[in-house]
């Protein structure tokens, strides 16, 4: 991963909220809630929390004595999540996952949406929701399965790397979608001290957007993608946005458009 792919600052912030947060994260959001439903949590970490989508499905599911604080290391993306607001105090605190800054056994719960890809030390990550978790505590996330399993950004990303022959943006490809394995997902776990095996299920969805093109500028301009667009050619992110819509139209359709993804979800309580 480079280092830009984990930046989500600027207009980003605003274009992933409005675009990508109903397209793709609002169903798995709604996964990882329904999975908490039956635990008792009285002190939730949030890790990657963006522009807030779990945040929010989490204050409106768990108990008012729950506490939830909600980290990211983007400010920006802290800021709008602040800014949609949810019905309940919620702590948002800026936090690298590789560090984060929280005391030994603080939190019963741990979840992540989304972004366990974009960590640059997994097994260090790992290690710090390992000693932030107190006895009998849970750590859930998710990460998105392989580009050919998740229709649209398979689409945009083929669409992007064949305007840039010599040297296709493959971020999407990379990144979001680079950390699929299973077995090395459960190896970076059992390095950041998870004794027990994960349960890994895989959740199949439907990805829905209003248009092909609200589709593609939400994920050429909305994501760190567009980063990647414009150091190429910063004068090309329109041609590039209409090329990837095109792209949808043709394989979707015209008008509101509907996609199969596809994510694992990993679940791992602490033995100690």
């Amino acid at each position: 991963m480079t280092h830009r792919d984990n930046v989500f600052g600027g207009s980003v912030a605003e274009i992933y909220e409005t675009g990508m947060v109903p397209m793709l994260f609002e169903p798995y959001a709604t996964d990882l809630v329904n999975r908490l439903r039956e635990r008792s949590c009285s002190r939730v970490l949030e890790i990657g929390a963006g522009t807030g989508v779990l945040t929010r499905a989490l204050a409106a599911a768990l108990p008012e004595a729950t506490a939830i604080v909600a980290t990211d290391l983007n400010q920006a993306m802290l800021d709008r999540a602040a800014e949609k607001g949810v019905r309940r105090a919620i702590d948002w605190r800026r936090a690298d996952a590789g560090q984060l800054p929280f005391p030994d056994a603080s939190f019963d719960t741990v979840v992540c949406q989304f972004a366990a890809m974009f960590f640059p030390d997994k097994p260090r990550a790992f290690s710090e929701v390992h000693r932030v978790l107190g006895p009998g505590g849970i750590f859930v996330f998710n990460v998105w399965d392989r580009l050919a399993d998740n229709e649209f950004a398979e689409v945009v990303d083929d669409a992007v790397a064949s305007l840039f022959p010599d040297d296709p943006p493959r971020f999407m490809a990379r990144t979001p979608h680079g950390y699929y394995d299973r077995d090395a997902i459960a190896r970076d776990l059992a390095s950041g001290g998870f004794g027990a095996p994960p349960r890994i299920d895989t959740v199949t969805a439907r990805s829905r957007a209003e248009s092909a093109r609200a589709a593609a500028v939400a994920f050429c301009q909305g994501t760190p993608l567009r980063t990647e667009i414009e150091s190429r050619d910063p004068r090309r992110l329109e041609e590039v946005t209409a090329a990837a819509a095109a792209a949808l139209a043709a394989r979707f359709g015209a008008g509101a458009i509907d996609g199969r993804m596809q994510a694992h979800v990993i679940a791992i309580e602490i033995d100690r």
